[in-house]
């Protein structure tokens, strides 16, 4: 590793600690929710340092096995997983609670769109850092390759074998008429819409279960970014705006699913599903499905439309 990454690790670290521990952040937001809807953007740096965190604990257990180091990807995302649940937990519980105070749905669509916000940033967080690392580090692919793998099954399924060797560089094709652009719409939206339904599933089975999926498709956004900057850290903030123009609606909408499920799970829990409660808060929920179903369909118009036209 040159000279310059060297420098550029030290002063991401510093940086990161620095911003942590000046203000006491680290510990509070581990399961203050209330404390992160009054400064959201405090939860980025959370989720940066959870993701280098992981990182890092993955490279220092499992460097050395000779079968769980071919799963380092996958195991990056699992620590990430175990260090966000606690947080994700109190903030679904949270969540669940304004249901309860009837404030109109307007009222309440504004009170959880602070969940969605400080959410939002928390996986801005995971995705700069797993960004930044995968280009610093030159085995950064090897760390990765599940969700490379994951992105040649994606974009290049048809050369998929050329795709893993070459670690997936290059242009997806753009589309070239009204009909194929339907078609990739179409076929963007179902593959979203599968993901927003196993988001739900997770959460519903287990409130916080769902950071498992959102985790994951911030990696392989990660390893996206890192395939389209083409290993150069001159070229990160250019693969961010790539992939977060049609991203951030995308994954807005897989945050108001996961809320959805989990409001219910602790709803089935906490009331009696025959109790007006219950029922108060399961159409909160169903709103909240609706509007996540909106935001994936106009996260994919902008993917169609909008993403190839600016990169």
């Amino acid at each position: 590793m040159d000279i310059i990454r060297k420098i550029t690790i030290k002063i991401y670290l510093k940086g990161l600690m620095y911003t942590l521990l000046k203000g006491d952040i680290m510990f509070e937001m581990l399961i203050n929710p209330v404390r992160a809807e009054k400064r959201p953007w405090e939860m980025f740096f959370i989720g940066a340092f959870y993701a280098t965190v992981s990182l890092f604990l993955t490279q220092w257990i499992f460097s050395g096995d000779p079968v769980l180091s071919k799963y380092t990807g996958i195991l990056i995302v699992t620590f990430c997983v175990m260090f966000t649940i606690p947080f994700l937990y109190f903030a679904i519980k949270h969540e669940e609670e304004k249901d309860l105070q009837n404030v109109g749905f307007m009222r309440l669509l504004e009170e959880h769109g602070k969940a969605l916000t400080y959410l939002m940033f928390l996986f801005m967080g995971f995705i700069v850092a797993f960004s930044f690392w995968y280009i610093v580090f030159e085995d950064g692919n090897e760390n990765f390759r599940a969700q490379i793998e994951t992105y040649c099954l994606i974009n290049r399924p048809t050369n998929f074998e050329q795709c893993i060797s070459d670690y997936g560089i290059g242009h997806d094709p753009g589309t070239t008429g009204n009909v194929s652009a339907k078609n990739k719409i179409v076929s963007i939206f179902v593959n979203n819409i599968y993901v927003l339904i196993f988001t739900l599933i997770f959460s519903l089975i287990f409130g916080a279960g769902a950071i498992f999926v959102l985790a994951w498709n911030a990696s392989v956004i990660a390893a996206a970014i890192g395939i389209f900057s083409k290993n150069s850290l001159a070229n990160l903030p250019l693969g961010l705006a790539r992939y977060m123009i049609h991203g951030l609606p995308e994954i807005g909408s897989y945050f108001a699913g996961a809320l959805a499920g989990g409001i219910i799970s602790i709803a089935v829990i906490k009331h009696d599903l025959r109790s007006d409660k219950f029922w108060t808060i399961l159409q909160d929920s169903l709103n909240l499905i609706i509007l996540a179903v909106v935001l994936l369909f106009i996260a994919a118009l902008i993917e169609v439309f909008v993403t190839p036209a600016l990169f």
